[in-house]
C-alpha cells in the first residue's frame, strides 16, 4: 500500500510540465547549429562567388 508521501512523489514524477520547455530548447539549439553551419558555408569563396554570379545574372536579366 502506498503512503501519502509516496503517492505525492509518484504524482510529481509523472508530471511533464517542463517537457515543452525542453522541446523548445532542443529546437532552438538545432536552429542555432543550422545557422552556424550556414555562416561557415557562406564564408567560403566558392559559395560567395556563386551567389555573386547569381545576383549579377538576375540583375542583368531584369535590367
Amino acid at each position: 500500500m502506498l503512503t501519502k508521501s509516496m503517492s505525492t512523489m509518484l504524482r510529481r514524477l509523472r508530471k511533464d510540465d517542463g517537457a515543452a520547455t525542453a522541446e523548445y530548447v532542443i529546437a532552438t539549439m538545432a536552429a542555432v547549429g543550422f545557422a552556424g553551419l550556414l555562416v561557415v558555408i557562406m564564408r567560403s569563396d566558392q559559395v560567395r562567388g556563386m551567389l555573386t554570379d547569381l545576383v549579377e545574372r538576375a540583375l542583368t536579366f531584369a535590367g
